[in-house]
């Protein structure tokens, strides 16, 4: 599957599609996030995504220049302003982490560092009946799961994303995306 047929919420002010992916230049203060903590909600970061019913994976490669705190670029799993899931590589403390942010009305935060660089990375999102599935591939092989959370809703949106709170002009490039059926349910065998 391509990006072809899917559509932006919150368009960046660049777009790019070439051999190397599609890459996106995100504008300033973008990001999506409620409440929790920092007291506001902001639901203007980009995504790119198509709809989905029922169980799936969806998954990407990203590449990002991140270098300022809250750069982010990963996938999304969209359902409305406040239900969705985030994920992907994000820069906080210094260093580029895996993170993902769950809302269901208020957004909690989780992050993972990770044992290898964050410049180029395979993510997978995955639903099974009322849970989410995050992973993200590990180069020497096999896949890390990095949350497992509780989505109950039929149909939704998924596709990449990108963010930049702090700054415009993030650079995130997406490759080799693809959504079809979810991979098997078992947690800790390798898909």
């Amino acid at each position: 599957m391509s990006f072809a047929g899917m559509e932006w919420l919150n368009p960046p002010p660049s777009v790019l599609e070439g051999p190397e992916g599609l890459s996106v230049v995100t504008g300033g203060q973008t990001d999506f996030w409620r409440e929790t903590f920092y007291g506001f909600t902001r639901h203007s970061g980009h995504v790119l995504a198509h709809g989905v019913t029922g169980d799936f994976s969806a998954e990407v490669t990203v590449a990002g220049e991140y270098e300022t705190l809250y750069d982010q670029a990963g996938l999304m799993l969209l359902v409305s302003q406040t239900q969705w899931i985030k994920c992907g590589v994000e820069v906080t403390d210094g260093r580029a982490v895996f993170s993902t942010v769950v809302t269901n009305g208020t957004s909690d935060w989780a992050t993972m560092p990770l044992p290898f660089p964050a410049d180029r990375l395979r993510l997978r999102l995955t639903r099974h009946d009322d849970a989410v599935r995050v992973q993200v591939a590990d180069p020497a092989g096999g896949w890390i799961m990095a949350r497992l959370a509780p989505l109950s809703v039929e149909a939704a949106r998924v596709g990449i994303m990108a963010c930049s709170p702090e700054r415009a002009g993030f650079r995130a490039t997406f490759s080799d995306y693809r959504c079809g059926p979810a991979i098997p349910r078992a947690l800790h065998e390798d898909h």
